[in-house]
């Protein structure tokens, strides 16, 4: 019977043993000494730090040490650990992405996130859009609206006129055209249905160093027709020494004849002319939303359809021209008219020349278009000059200018004389872009 635990035989000529059939004892045996490596000292922790990594044409690893071994992954002491993860990714091929992002055959071990946007490039870059797109807009609008003006008026075929001032003179004209109205809209603006087109109102406007003047010239105020040339004939017609009123001037010969008029009586160079229709008129206070006005006194006129009551209150197109038509209802008939239609033109400037109208293009483009398909003007008027023209009645109404009539000394056959010394003060004023002292009626 085997009694090795293991089954082996009692062969003596086994590795271990001689067997036990000797009477003297087996002699002690030699055990092989195993070592064991002394454990390293301990260190103070430090911080991870990137691991250095071979290039990847020299390998990722130490053949010195076997896969399994203590020293295997460039570790040839088994007894640290740091704790750091070298994340190695394989596969990815030199210089390619590994997953996650990070680089591998490059910084193995480092995993590279996104990069934060740059707030202040961005920041630039839409501002300098925005400038752009800011000017090619504005150029466009400018050159569009400019192209709608229309230069019918040739002020070179006025003859003899005075010397140059100082500053910049406009001649407003507000027409009684019906160009483009239908039958409905001239019975809703009670315009009548008159032929041709007279002149409704006229005023002087300085643009100068000492604040704007608004000057009115009364259409029933006396003048004296010079000589002229025809605005289509080209015909030189002499003075003889006619005494007409104002407006009839117009009614003859058109706006050159006017210019000429005004110019001969006054004194003062016109720079520029700008006229208006009723329908132009109306569409315009229509496109802005209408206008508000501080009415004193209610009145009431049947020609012009007014209807006024007193306090502040917007006025649409219909109201706005029936405001500025009426003389009937006032006692100083033309020349309280002409106050209202002051008043009402610096309302219309100053509420039109505001950034809620100028920024806003559902309102912009509405009211330029409206202004600007009836407008008449010289053919050397820009649109630059017209908007000064604008924010300089925007002016008078901040209380930056002066408006006034022209100073009138009396009557005679039921026009209006002006007050020749007054009217010589006030021109050399204007020439010399000086203060305005002078008052009118």
């Amino acid at each position: 019977m085997n009694d090795w635990p293991d089954r082996r035989t009692g062969d003596r000529s086994e590795r271990y043993g001689r067997g036990s059939a000797s009477p003297q004892p087996e002699s002690a045996r030699a055990m092989p000494h195993i070592q064991r490596r002394p454990a390293p000292p301990q260190r103070p922790p430090v911080p991870p730090q990137r691991p250095q990594v071979p290039p990847q044409s020299q390998g990722g690893y130490d053949d010195r040490y076997p896969s399994g071994s203590p020293g295997y992954g460039n570790n040839p002491d088994p007894g640290y650990d740091s704790g750091y993860n070298t994340g190695q990714v394989y596969g990815g091929g030199a210089g390619g992405r590994g997953r996650g992002g990070g680089r591998a055959g490059g910084d193995a071990g480092y995993v590279q996130g996104r990069p934060a946007p740059d707030w202040r490039r961005r920041i630039k870059i839409g501002s300098l859009t925005l400038v752009v797109v800011f000017l090619v807009v504005s150029v466009s609008t400018y050159f569009w609206a400019d192209s709608k003006l229309k230069r019918e008026v040739d002020l070179s075929k006025v003859i003899e006129r005075p010397s140059e001032g100082k500053g910049t003179n406009y001649l407003i004209v507000g027409s009684d055209s019906r160009e483009g109205m239908s039958a409905e809209d001239k019975k809703r603006l009670r315009t009548g249905s008159a032929e041709g087109k007279r002149t409704d109102s006229m005023m002087i406007l300085h643009r100068g160093s000492n604040g704007p003047t608004l000057i009115s010239l009364p259409r029933d105020s006396n003048v004296e027709i010079p000589s002229f040339k025809g605005s289509e004939s080209g015909k030189l017609f002499p003075g003889t020494g006619r005494q007409v009123k104002l407006n009839a001037a117009y009614a003859e010969d058109g706006p050159e004849l006017l210019v000429r008029t005004v110019e001969f009586n006054t004194g003062l160079r016109i720079d520029h002319y700008v006229e208006i229709g009723f329908g132009g008129f109306a569409n315009i206070v229509d496109a802005l939303g209408g206008v508000e006005m501080d009415i004193p006194k209610a009145f009431k006129d049947k020609k012009s359809g007014a209807d006024f009551q007193a306090g502040k209150q917007t006025l649409n197109g219909e109201e706005s021209l029936a405001f500025v038509r009426t003389r009937y209802a006032f006692k100083g008939s033309d020349l309280d008219r002409t106050k209202n239609q002051q008043k009402f033109l610096a309302a219309l400037a100053s509420q039109t020349a505001t950034p809620s109208t100028i920024l806003n293009p559902f309102k912009l483009y509405p009211t330029m278009g409206a202004g600007l398909d009836t407008l008449i003007v010289d053919k050397d008027m820009s649109l630059w000059s017209l908007s000064q023209m604008f924010f300089a009645m925007k002016g008078v109404s901040g209380g930056d200018g002066t408006s006034m009539n022209m100073p009138i000394s009396g009557s005679v056959g039921g026009n209006l004389v002006w007050d020749k010394a007054k009217v010589k003060q006030l021109v050399e004023q204007l020439k010399n872009d000086e203060k305005v002292t002078v008052t009118g009626n």
